[in-house]
């Protein structure tokens, strides 16, 4: 069995979100840790478990950041972190994969799927071993319990339902 760990300092976790319709709000979370447990070189048949610090979100923005850290949206003070954990990898090709598990943000648990695309592996200038990944998904924050939405004078929506999924993961192998 090998045992990798997420490089933080080189991995993101993004996301993006419609805002009045016209335009993505785009965000990340700065703290999350994460494991990968595989027996093949291929990550086909991989155990990964992923948490991320709900509070550290941030947007660029300060008071939309501390409106998201509220009950409305994500009550980081009630639960403090989102997990993933994987049920199955499915191998498309070399290179492309399917990652289906469940996802548990603010208490509430689904199902999700993501598009995987491996970006390659090296060896750094220490002689760690990192491979790359490139995660893409979308979910319904509403199935979540993040609910929050306004209208704008004309009716329209201030925030889409559907959430945007952009992760770029770096491993090191333990």
């Amino acid at each position: 069995m090998t045992n990798w760990t997420i490089d933080e300092s080189h991995s993101e976790i993004g996301f993006k979100v419609k805002h009045l319709m016209i335009t993505n709000v785009s965000g990340y979370f700065a703290r999350f840790t994460g494991s990968i447990q595989t027996a093949t070189d291929d990550f086909e048949d991989a155990d990964i478990t992923f948490e991320v610090a709900a509070d550290s979100i941030n947007t660029q923005n300060y008071q939309r950041d501390q409106h998201l850290k509220t009950a409305e949206f994500f009550d980081t003070v009630q639960y403090p972190k989102i997990n993933f954990v994987s049920k199955k990898v499915k191998k498309i090709t070399d290179d492309a994969y399917k990652l289906l598990g469940d996802l548990t943000i603010k208490g509430q648990t689904h199902p999700i799927e993501l598009d995987v695309t491996r970006n390659g592996s090296a060896v750094d200038h220490y002689g760690n071993e990192k491979v790359g990944f490139a995660l893409r998904g979308r979910l319904h924050r509403a199935d979540y319990g993040l609910r929050w939405n306004a209208f704008t004078e004309g009716g329209g929506i201030v925030l889409s339902d559907e959430v945007k999924l952009n992760l770029e993961i770096q491993l090191l192998k333990s």
